[in-house]
């Protein structure tokens, strides 16, 4: 007897020790309930007007923007320098700059051109100066004999015969040589204008060319036409597919290397499926939210949406049907750039005279939403009727009354 007895004692002894935790559990348990009111942060069942908001995700937008593309005249060329993707730029700041050398030294070379080529004016308009002022002089030379052969001529009367024939033959040979001058002036004149004309075509050619020159160089670098944020475009590389330009790479005339959005034309863009649609209208305000201005709160309107779905493919397998909605921003803001993710709240339903609480005092056990209500020092779970839920706040329909003190942590889970 007195064996058996040895025997039963050690499971009689476990059977206390797991009884004594249970217990343990119970009371701790009990505790916990029912010392809550230091530990657990609280919310009161409020009776006000309950607003059902529609919550879309969108991104921020520009209608408008400009494309910065490399001059087709400059031909193939090397980046030397390119605007960071995403930068935000002011108008007048140079987002790229290409290998300008090639185009340096033809411009040089023009240059040297355009000064021989006036030069050569002026020393035309001095040989043309000189060769006047000698064709002059010869025409002055040439009138005066004329004039004194007249005068020797006159005096035939009280001249012999002989004498009068020469002095009229010595008129005849003065006229002649002064219509010889006269013309030798004119086509000289002449000469020198079809010479000059020639030289400054010449001239005007080397002008044209450095203008050019000019102009390719300053293509070289270009300048952001507004104040925005970057977008660097991609082209294709055989060794990495589609990529963004990058410095120290050789470029095609004429491609697009950056985009400059239009910060002025800055909407809110996106995709509703048809349930949400038939909530929304034109003209409806709006709540913004910008990801990357946590500090920002904007307000806008809905100015858009689109009468038919369209498939959207950003939205993953299978590509869904839905629609486009825009929203107007009431002002602008310079931290706001196109690609920034943004939440959009529109109150779309209102009950004036409601009890709400915010949905953090609500739980789910067993399959039912309960809150745990404050008796006391306890709390005490409470099966409820949710109406509609909207952002952090809900819509009670039945299970609470306003001034009731709730648990916004569960009471059984909280050391």
């Amino acid at each position: 007897m007195n064996g058996q007895s040895q025997k039963w004692k050690p499971g009689k002894r476990a059977l206390t020790g797991a009884a004594a935790l249970v217990l343990g559990g119970l009371i701790f348990g009990a505790f916990r309930l029912a010392s809550p009111a230091v530990k657990l942060p609280t919310a009161d069942v409020k009776r006000k007007e309950f607003v059902d908001y529609l919550e879309i995700r969108g991104e921020v937008k520009a209608l408008r923007s400009v494309v910065i593309a490399a001059p087709y005249s400059a031909g193939d060329l090397q980046i030397m320098k390119l605007a960071t993707n995403g930068a935000k730029v002011k108008k007048g700041d140079v987002l790229v700059e290409f290998d300008n050398t090639t185009v340096k030294q033809k411009l040089a070379q023009d240059q040297s051109a355009l000064k021989s080529a006036e030069a050569e004016i002026q020393q035309s308009r001095a040989a043309a100066r000189l060769k006047e002022e000698k064709d002059l002089t010869d025409v002055m030379t040439a009138d005066y004999d004329v004039r004194k052969a007249r005068m020797d001529a006159s005096k035939q009367e009280i001249l012999s015969v002989i004498e009068g024939e020469q002095a009229k033959l010595k008129l005849a040979d003065a006229e002649q040589k002064l219509e010889e001058a006269q013309a030798t002036l004119k086509a000289d004149r002449s000469s020198a204008a079809s010479d000059l004309a020639s030289k400054q075509q010449k001239r005007d050619q080397a002008v044209f060319q450095v203008q050019l020159d000019e102009r390719s160089l300053a293509s070289l670098a270009l300048i952001a036409p507004l104040d925005g944020v970057v977008a660097l475009q991609n082209h294709w590389q055989p060794q990495g597919g589609s990529t963004p330009f990058k410095a120290r790479r050789p470029r095609v005339a004429g491609a697009a290397i950056a985009e400059l959005p239009d910060p002025s034309t800055l909407k809110i863009s996106a995709r509703i499926e048809e349930a949400e649609r038939g909530q929304l209208k034109m003209g409806q305000s709006a709540t913004i939210r910008i990801d990357a201005v946590p500090d920002g709160n904007f307000s806008g309107t809905i100015d858009t949406i689109s009468p038919t779905a369209s498939l959207d493919f950003n939205a993953g397998w299978p590509v869904p049907r839905n629609f486009s909605v825009e929203l107007a921003l009431a002002s602008s803001d310079a931290r706001l750039a196109p690609g920034m993710g943004a939440v959009v709240r529109v109150a779309v339903g209102r009950v004036a005279d409601g009890i709400v609480i915010p949905t953090s005092a609500l739980f789910r056990k067993a399959g039912r939403t309960v809150a745990y209500v404050r008796r006391g020092s306890k709390f005490e779970e409470i099966p409820v009727e949710v109406s509609r839920r909207s952002g952090d706040e809900a819509l009670i329909a039945k299970g609470l009354q306003p001034g009731e003190q709730l648990a916004l942590k569960d009471p059984t889970l909280t050391q």
